[in-house]
């Protein structure tokens, strides 16, 4: 429709030129010819440009004389030209007076453009053709990225919904019907709430506040249902839509369903729990065989050895490798006295943590000739036993760490309480290590941590440099709302 009325105005304006116009006829049609905002060619009846405006040239990035030195279907990718030809051949047999396409057309420099194409006979009289071209390459490539986006959209496996400011469902995919249940058609329109738990409504109402105010919500893990009443776990990712001007006018929204992901880990979850209590009742079981058998039984052998040794009839000097023996023997016994308290400590159930924590680490500093600075305020009372066994396994293996790795002989371990977290530190100033390289590397020991602290809903975090030191801290999220009563450690 533009290439008609620029060519109807450029007759206009030929018909109405006034006498006073100093330029000749010629001149004129030039003038306007290379005024025009879209590209202009006159070609005869084969194919040849015979004329072209600038706008084309530069178009095409052809001078004028070059552009008439080719045929019009050299301006077409080589797959193209045949068809292109077919509908000029058409024209030229006089079985149709013009044609409109949008086509590609390509530059002297090899790159590709998308045109309108708008060509016509003169008359049936002159055997002269005009081609017009509007550049529409800004329109195709945004419809091309569009038509992309929406079959990256359609194939997505995620569900990808839109919503209004008001949360009003105005897209929804193919997988999110597969995910949710509903159609197109019965999503569309209807309030963002319809997949959303009743009792998780004032959740949905603060992300939607926080997206008003601008913020991207990523991977956040919650609960959604389906249309046949089904509850599904999905993984959202959410972001405000704006407008040119940078106005908020709405959110998308991409959900994962992690259904799988969540039986898996739940399951996963089970195993180790079993896994841990098993370890848990071995620990125990050898523990208090060390403990109540054979310490016992080296206890019994040490008495007989004193025995022995305070008899006159022996002579001194086996009397003397007598009492070596009995020195040894008691030295092997403390060993496994030890032994025994780390594999199952007693005064876990009886002290408590704090009471725990602190004896084991005056027996660690004893037999490991260490220092250790521990100190402990504000714990809750009572604590679970789960919480408290969890603790005080992180707490042997941080130290036993420490001790095997820093370099140093002072140690610092610190247990308090928060009014919803319970908190262990045992922190070092020695050799430290490279965060990202042990993450490659992460030993038994740090796993073991981890999967015991995912038991009490617990966390760890490690904060290292090489030479600064390295800090374990554990955190176990304490229900404040108990009757358990706070106490000074």
């Amino acid at each position: 429709m533009l290439a008609v009325l620029i060519l109807l105005g450029l007759i206009v304006l030929m018909e109405q030129r006034t006498a006073l116009t100093p330029k000749s006829d010629d001149e004129f049609f030039r003038d306007a010819f290379n005024a025009s905002p879209i590209g202009i060619a006159v070609e005869n009846l084969e194919g040849q440009p015979l004329f072209a405006n600038r706008f084309l040239c530069s178009m095409l990035g052809f001078s004028e004389e070059e552009m008439r030195s080719k045929h019009c279907v050299e301006f077409s990718p080589p797959e193209d030209a045949e068809k292109d030809w077919a509908l000029f051949e058409q024209l030229r047999a006089g079985l149709i007076d013009r044609y409109q396409i949008e086509k590609r057309f390509i530059r002297r420099d090899g790159s590709l453009i998308w045109g309108r194409l708008s060509v016509s006979l003169l008359n049936r009289t002159c055997p002269l053709v005009v081609a017009m071209v509007e550049d529409i390459t800004p329109k195709r490539t945004a419809e091309e990225a569009r038509l992309r986006q929406a079959a990256i959209v359609e194939s997505s496996e995620d569900a990808i919904i839109s919503k209004n400011l008001d949360a009003v469902i105005e897209s929804w995919n193919a997988s999110s019907q597969r995910i949710f249940g509903y159609t197109e058609s019965e999503a569309v329109g209807q309030p963002i709430t319809s997949l959303i738990p009743r009792e998780l409504w004032d959740e949905e109402h603060q992300i939607l506040e926080r997206l008003r105010a601008g913020e991207r919500i990523e991977h956040y893990e919650t609960i959604r249902i389906t249309k046949a009443g089904r509850k599904v776990d999905v993984s959202l990712t959410i972001s405000p839509i704006k407008d040119p001007s940078g106005r908020i006018v709405g959110f998308s929204k991409i959900a994962r369903d992690i259904t799988k992901r969540k039986l898996a880990e739940a399951a996963l979850s089970t195993l180790t729990h079993k896994l841990i209590d098993a370890q848990e009742q071995e620990r125990t079981r050898i523990g208090r065989e060390l403990h109540d058998d054979i310490g016992q039984r080296l206890a019994l052998v040490a008495v007989e050895l004193q025995q022995l040794h305070e008899d006159t009839l022996i002579l001194p000097e086996i009397r003397s490798r007598m009492g070596e023996f009995e020195k040894q023997i008691s030295e092997i016994a403390a060993d496994i006295q030890s032994l025994s308290h780390e594999l199952h400590s007693a005064k876990l159930q009886y002290l408590g943590i704090a009471g725990a924590i602190k004896s084991f680490c005056q027996e660690f500093a004893e037999h490991q000739r260490v220092e250790i600075d521990f100190k402990t305020h504000d714990l809750p009372s009572p604590l679970s036993p789960d919480i408290s066994l969890c603790l005080f396994r992180v707490l042997q293996e941080a130290l036993h760490n420490s001790a095997k790795h820093s370099g140093v002989r002072q140690f610092e371990v610190r247990l308090w309480g928060t009014s919803d977290e319970i908190h262990l530190t045992v922190k070092d100033s020695g050799a430290g290590f490279d965060r990202e390289a042990a993450k490659e590397s992460r030993g038994i020991g740090l796993i073991s941590m981890e999967e015991r602290l995912k038991l009490v809903n617990g966390t760890l975090s490690i904060d290292s440099q090489p030479k600064r030191g390295t800090t374990i801290h554990a955190r176990v999220s304490f229900d404040s709302s108990s009757d358990s009563a706070w106490a000074a450690g």
